[in-house]
């Protein structure tokens, strides 16, 4: 009978007790729960770096052309030719959702710059305003979706000293 229960309490070790399952399924939830956050943080991130790497190349096609002709352009054919690989929309810079947002002539009070404005998918707006003469002249960042002065008669955007995003 000895021999009998001791072959049965050998066979009844086999696996895990709830109580051990519980503590796995536990230390996977915290584990989860630091994780998620942390990758979500990381995609807005990307997400905003990207829409400002599109706005910096698009400036750089930009430049590329006002070397050229000494004058900025909003057509987004000819910026096409530069940088193909960027889509542009012609027009006020808060209408950035799709493409890179152009609007060149009037902006800050001076005749002869560009506003560049992008939506990233995360949601945030970013915007930079580049004047190449006058007494506002410079390179301006801003975290928020500009309206440029000019032809759609809105108000010049503050131009102060923004050196980034």
């Amino acid at each position: 009978m000895l021999h009998t229960l001791r072959k049965r309490l050998e066979r009844d070790e086999d696996g895990f007790t709830l109580i051990e399952l519980m503590v796995v399924v536990l230390i996977i939830a915290i584990l989860l729960a630091i994780a998620i956050p942390t990758f979500l943080g990381a995609r807005q991130r990307a997400q905003d770096r990207a829409a400002q790497s599109d706005i910096r190349n698009a400036l750089t096609a930009e430049k590329t052309f006002y070397t050229d002709n000494q004058v900025y352009t909003a057509t987004t054919a000819t910026l096409s030719g530069i940088e193909a690989a960027l889509t542009y929309v012609a027009g006020n810079g808060t209408t950035a959702a799709v493409g890179v947002a152009l609007k060149a002539g009037t902006v800050a009070g001076d005749n002869n710059g560009i506003c560049i404005s992008k939506a990233s998918k995360s949601g945030a707006n970013f915007s930079v305003l580049d004047v190449a003469s006058g007494t506002n002249a410079g390179t301006y960042y801003y975290k928020a979706s500009l309206s440029c002065s000019g032809e759609d008669g809105a108000a010049a955007p503050t131009v102060g000293v923004k050196t980034g995003w």
